[in-house]
């Protein structure tokens, strides 16, 4: 299982990639035929007679574990990519979240991992914390039968100490972010000299993070013959000028989804105002027959406010967002896994990575203001060919966001209309039934209750009839067990009276108010900002991307909670939420830009004076389908 140079037959020093031969890990199979392409030529395709897994070269004990977790047969870009890497290729990849591309480049590492060299082979970057755990545990799946793999998770918000132990102890595979893969290489304690196998996992995303000049220093650190694997969801300048400086004579396999979101979730929406929308998801949870659910919010604040208020209404609940330590939000997902929570509140960067098959539900509680957003918050439930469920809260002034999505996903959304009182009292019997049909399978428990109602009756000549409701009152507690329907009607007619929110309309007026819309979040009741100082500036050749890229990533901030940002000469103010806590600090305290401390801080200067013309408004990021 041991091998040398690339995931192939290694090549000549200095031989010209284009020209040399690529032996098979075993005889290709002869039903099989990929056709892969320079980035020059045509989009390469797929016989319609698929390979399995067995067929395409894999190791023995990759393929056992392949077995046990229940793959038989590859996806498209498995199909393409696993024997193209184990020919010995490098390979931009273009496919989109979601198609499977974690195992076309993981197994094939795997099938040719040197378990004898501590120092590590494979290194694969990640822009997010959350997708590097995700790629990690995938990894370490797939080498459940092989003995003594260590696979190492690198990333902003874990202590330093964890990770130099296991450097020291040796590893095989580092997957991490490009921030903290530079400062172990600043710091010379992440030796890169002996990697084999370099893969840049969701690449566009890295670089729309700000991370491109750290993504090349890392590359220029790397051995000129390790082999590369490329994968982007997009083909950018960028992506491709990166592909043609470190690639060699690489086959570009393109994997087209026919669909932006899965088939098997059902989508609806609806209309409600924001003052409603507590009342509106209690209705929705007491009527839905939902496994686990992903609630999902703009702002850090709101996740932890509405994780509460569903706690007081006797949800299992809990929130989960970018100032929670990793180790907590590690417990908390095992906790929803494992069935112990049925309901997280999340931000998308805290969500990002997601993967646990019980998710049958997901709730927009703010709709997102972008379309890529969407398409990954929903993509949580309906894991593993399960159905799926989304729901999205949509108020009068937000329509022109339901519009974006219907026309980038290419799937209309389906109104539906807030539970009625009915709905929910009929729910609510239903459980009682079913409650009252359980314990009378108890035998034994009905039994000497038996004798304590018959006692009461005959002492005190009562019908058991009565004395059945009266035990429900006492075990419902203060709370009634159904709702007024009458008052329920009267308040839903009293809100038609009133004056509805003003919907924005067409031309200046909707890009007016969709520019309100992404701002109020940052601004008004939702979030304050403050002033920050970091020591990188003009001198250092830093961009707005890179420090929203870098402050994203290690401190767990999103996207909207960035206001200002004005680049000086020798630091930059930032507009950031004010009060920001003591983790999001401790987890940014060794984050470097452009190979610089950034060294945040809050800005004691007046921002009046400070902020000048330079200042620049970091917008959200509308992506296109």
């Amino acid at each position: 299982m041991t091998s040398s140079g690339g995931l192939g037959t290694a090549s000549p020093a200095g031989g010209d990639r284009a020209h040399r031969e690529h032996e098979w890990k075993s005889d290709p199979p002869s039903d099989y035929r990929c056709k892969v392409t320079s980035p020059e030529s045509e989009t390469p395709t797929v016989e319609e007679q698929v390979p399995t897994f067995v067929e395409l070269g894999l190791s023995e004990q990759v393929l056992k574990a392949l077995s046990d977790v229940g793959y038989e047969t590859p996806s498209a870009i498995q199909a393409e990519t696993i024997p193209t890497l184990l020919q010995g290729r490098d390979v931009v990849g273009l496919a989109q979240t979601g198609t499977g591309k974690t195992a076309a480049f993981a197994l094939p590492i795997l099938s040719n991992l040197d378990l004898s060299q501590k120092s590590p082979q494979a290194l694969v970057l990640a822009p997010t914390r959350e997708l590097a755990l995700q790629v990690c545990e995938a990894f370490e799946k797939y080498a459940a039968r092989m003995k003594g793999v260590h696979v190492l998770p690198v990333y902003g918000g874990q202590a330093y100490g964890v990770q130099l132990s296991a450097l020291r102890r040796g590893v095989h595979i580092v997957v991490g972010t490009p921030g903290r893969i530079m400062d172990h290489l600043d710091k010379g304690t992440l030796d890169l000299s002996k990697l084999r196998f370099l893969v840049l996992d969701e690449a566009d995303e890295m670089l729309n993070m700000g991370f491109a000049e750290d993504v090349e220093t890392i590359l220029a650190e790397t051995p000129d013959d390790k082999q590369v694997a490329l994968f982007s969801a997009t083909m950018p300048t960028q992506i491709r000028r990166l592909s043609k400086q470190y690639l060699r004579d690489p086959a570009e396999i393109t994997v087209k989804r026919s669909a932006r979101t899965a088939a098997n979730i059902t989508q609806r929406y609806l209309t409600v105002s924001y003052p409603q929308k507590v009342d509106a998801l209690t209705r929705i949870l007491e009527v839905e027959n939902f496994e686990g659910m992903i609630v999902f919010v703009r702002t850090k604040n709101e996740t932890e406010t509405l994780a509460e208020k569903l706690r007081a209404r006797g949800y299992s609940a809990a929130a989960i967002n970018g100032d929670i330590a990793q180790v907590q939000r590690e417990r908390t997902v095992n906790q929803l896994k494992a069935g112990k929570l049925d309901i997280l509140v999340a931000t998308d960067v805290a969500a990002r990575g997601l993967d646990v098959e019980r998710i049958s539900h997901v709730v927009n509680y703010d709709i997102p203001t972008d379309t890529e957003s969407y398409v990954h918050r929903i993509g949580r439930t309906g894991r593993a060919g399960r159905t799926g469920d989304a729901i999205s809260f949509i108020t009068p002034r937000e329509r022109y966001l339901l519009k974006h999505i219907e026309k980038a996903t290419r799937q209309p959304l389906t109104q539906m209309q807030l539970p009625s009182a009915e709905d929910v009292n009929s729910t609510r019997l239903t459980r009682f039934d079913d409650a009252i049909t359980e314990a009378l399978e108890q035998r034994d428990r009905i039994e000497r209750f038996r004798d304590i109602v018959a006692h009461y009756v005959r002492e005190h000549d009562v019908p058991e009839v009565d004395v059945a409701a009266a035990l429900a009152v006492v075990a419902q507690g203060e709370t009634p067990l159904l709702l007024d329907a009458d008052a329920d009607r009267a308040r839903a007619e009293r809100e038609a009276r009133r004056a509805p929110e003003r919907p924005e309309r067409g031309g200046r007026d909707e890009r007016s108010g969709k520019a309100r819309a992404e701002r109020a979040p940052r601004r008004g009741g939702d979030v304050d900002l403050a002033t920050y100082r970091i020591s990188v500036g003009k001198r250092h050749k830093v961009e707005p991307r890179q420090i929203v890229g870098a402050l994203a990533n290690e401190g767990g901030l999103s996207r909207g909670d960035f206001g200002k940002i004005s680049i000086r000469p020798d630091f930059s103010l930032v507009e950031l939420p004010a009060g920001l806590g003591p983790q999001v600090f401790a987890a940014l305290a060794d984050t470097r830009i452009s190979g610089k401390l950034i060294e945040l801080r809050a800005d004691s200067g007046s921002s009046n004076d400070t902020w000048g013309d330079s200042s620049e408004r970091k917008k959200p990021r509308h992506k296109k389908p």
